[in-house]
This record gives C-alpha cells, structure tokens and sequence, in this order.
C-alpha cells in the first residue's frame, strides 16, 4: 500500500463486494522512503477482471486483515539495504522498523508470532523477513492512534487492508491516522494467499500439512502436504464465522456458503460458560476438560453402537445433552463445558465442509483461520471426522500461516493472476 509518485493503486472504487482504493488525490508523503522502481501489480476484481496498477514501492510493506476478533497484520523487515539507502532513510522509517522488530509484545495485548517468520524471502526483488503480528480488533482505535504519533502518514499515504474492519474502520483510518485504506476483498485474497504461501514455502518447509492417526496421541503425525495441483480444492475459513469456498482454478471460485457458528461462537460461549477472558485460557480449559460428560453420545441413548445406520456408540448425539440433568450439571467442570463447545462448533464445521465437499465433487478440503491458531484438538477432530465419516475418500489439509493478509505483501512481489 506504499504510495509513490503514480498515487495509489487503483482498482475498482471501494465497494463492499470488490477490491478498490481510494483516490490519491492528495500527496501527503512528507518524508523520503527507500523507493523502488514501479512494480507490476494485478488487483482483482469482480466479474473476474484483472487491473495493471502501477507502484512505486516505497518502505515499510504493511499488509492488514482486520476481522471480527483479531486484527492480523503482515510486515516485509528488508534486509538487503544499502550504505546509500540507509544514509537516506528518515529516522521515522528506522524507528518503525526497529519499534517492530526488536519486540514480541506491543502493548499488553500486541503479539509478534516469532515462530511464523518467513525469512530470506524475495519480495519485488528485494529479500528480507516477513513478520506476522496480532491484535484485537477492540484495540484497532491504539493502533491508528499509534500509527499517527509515530507520523507513519509521513511515509504513506494508503494501507493496503482486507477483513469487514477495512470497511468498518475506515473512517477512523482516516480522520486519526492521516491514512486512506486500499480495501481488497477478503474472499479473494483467501484464494490468492493460499496459492502463494504454498509457493514460498515455510522456510524450507512445506506450508501445507495434514494429520495421520489423529485420534492416536502417540502415532498422531503431522506430515507434510504437496498442493503444487491444488485444484478442486474446499477452502475453509475459520474466523469469528465461517465461509466455504469451491476452488476450481486460480480465477474460478465461489462461496458455497457458511455458518454463523465459528470461532467466535466458541470463545463467546466459554466467556459466558466458564468466565474465562481470553482465547488461550479458553483453548487451556478445554485441553483438560471431557466432553462427554456434557454431551449426551448415542450409546447414552442406545446403550452401544446404533448399528443398523452405522452410528459408533462414541458419537455425539445432543451436544449439551446431558445438561438436561440438574445431577449432571452439578458435576461438570468448567474444563468440561469449554472442551464440550470446543467439540460442538468443530463437529458442525466439519459436517457442513463434508457436505459441501460431497455436493461439490471435492475431495480436499483446506482449513485455515485464526481459530485454528494453537488448536490441535480440532484440526485433529476435522481430521479425524472427514476421513471416518467420509469412509476416507476426504482429506483435511491445514496450513501453518493465515493467508488473506498476507496477499497484500503479495501484491509487491508481481503476484500475477
């Protein structure tokens, strides 16, 4: 989203169903980024066009995914400068640059993701480090308040922003921050940053990966997945809701559809059910709790298996079932009930993926999403669930990085459609 002599880049105007920038009518770049020459951009936009856009890449690379929850934010740390460029380089560049890098923690709820940095990648032919850093979306307002004591409107003139907050903030980006939004949409950049986070690769390795034995805690393997064909693939994404997307080639997708019932479904019931104030605690209560306490199964119902339709006794019948019992409700723990709404929403997740992958003729289905950060006992559920219920025609595909904010560093690096 750096702004250079060009303006911004402009796609479609800034509706709510494509991609689009503002206009650059104003140049308010007052200071001197290290400048590029003017890299080949491709914006995407609805009915399937394509728009060249030309930019002069100028330092720093932020891109932003601003959801429901959490706001994610992807930062390219260039490590290829030269004595002249930072002879050149204004000091609010260097203390941006040194302000992100040297910290893990940004306030008491900012995180750096250390264990997510991409390192040596080539980025519009410069190499450096990208940084993947959260927050939540209540503190978007200390952000853009940040973001102008540190004069970063000196710099830019446009973020480039995915997510439902680039629309919703993007008033507040404006009058406080000194900045306009390059909004691009999210379901689009879902599709194109899976494409490219597979192709860069993790470091030397693999990005995409699944789980074999995932019910077994001592064979359980995570093992890496090869999408170098991908397509058909079922796109998953788990945020505060959920959207499933068919992938049937780089330009051909669509939403299928979704459910309100997602992450943040999960962590608003745990706060309401066991008092707990943040995501993690929530993900700890439920690593120790046990589910079928709170859960009425089918051998509750038919004391074993319901063999005639081939339902396991294990199987969940009524989520929450048996807290129709006031002598059962006394006896569950808070551990119990947040393991309980854990299994709840990835059970439905992964029933409307396995529908949606049947309907559709797809027999890879990719989850990625923030609720799946930290989360193994429902990526290993969903694999589980697909590959039984699906008597293993279905595979479920992870990948280590969430991928829609990190298409708009993309876009420096000629990402081409």
């Amino acid at each position: 989203g750096a702004k250079g002599d060009q303006g911004a880049p402009c796609g479609s105007e800034g509706t709510a169903g494509g991609s689009g920038c503002a206009p650059g009518n104003r140049d308010r770049r007052r200071g001197n980024g290290l400048r590029l020459a003017p890299a080949q951009l491709f914006l995407f936009h609805p009915p399937q066009q394509f728009t060249l856009c030309l930019l002069s890449a100028v330092f720093p690379w932020f891109g932003l995914d601003i959801g429901g929850t959490l706001v994610k934010l992807v930062y390219f740390e260039p490590k290829d400068i030269t004595a002249e460029e930072e002879e050149e380089e204004v000091e609010n560049l260097k203390s941006i640059r040194k302000y992100l890098t040297s910290n893990v923690a940004y306030g008491s709820t900012g995180i750096r993701d250390v264990h997510l940095e991409l390192r040596e990648l080539t980025l519009c032919g410069r190499k450096g480090n990208l940084h993947f850093i959260r927050f939540p979306t209540h503190d978007m307002p200390a952000f853009i308040q940040m973001g102008s004591e540190k004069h970063f409107s000196s710099l830019h003139t446009t973020l480039c922003a995915t997510g439902g907050g680039a629309y919703k903030f993007e008033q507040d980006f404006r009058t406080m921050g000194d900045l306009e939004l390059c909004k691009l949409d999210e379901l689009d950049c879902l599709v194109k940053g899976v494409l490219y986070i597979d192709s860069v690769g993790f470091n030397g390795r693999s990005e995409c990966y699944y789980f074999e034995n995932p019910t077994d805690a001592e064979r359980c393997q995570k093992l890496p997945f090869n999408l170098e064909n991908p397509y058909p693939l079922l796109l998953v994404n788990i945020g505060s809701g959920v959207s499933i997307l068919a992938v049937y080639s780089k330009d051909n997708y669509k939403r299928v559809t979704g459910t309100s019932l997602g992450g943040g479904t999960f962590f608003g019931l745990c706060c309401l059910l066991t008092g707990c104030s943040t995501f993690e605690e929530a993900l700890e209560m439920a690593s120790h709790g046990d589910s079928t306490k709170v859960d009425k199964l089918v051998r509750d119902i038919y004391g074993g298996d319901y063999e005639r339709f081939g339902l396991p006794g294990w199987a969940v019948a009524s989520s929450f079932g048996n807290m129709m019992s006031k002598e059962k409700r006394d006896s569950v723990s808070k551990e119990d009930l947040a393991r309980a709404t854990l299994i709840t929403i990835t059970n439905n997740i992964g029933s409307i993926a396995r529908m949606c992958a049947l309907n559709e003729n797809i027999n890879r289905v990719v989850f990625v999403g923030n609720f799946l950060r930290i989360n193994t006992i429902s990526m290993r559920l969903l694999a589980y669930a697909l590959d039984y219920w699906s008597k293993g025609q279905l595979k479920a595909l992870f990948l280590e990085h969430e991928v829609k904010f990190l298409f708009k560093i993309c876009l420096m690096a000629k990402y081409k459609s």
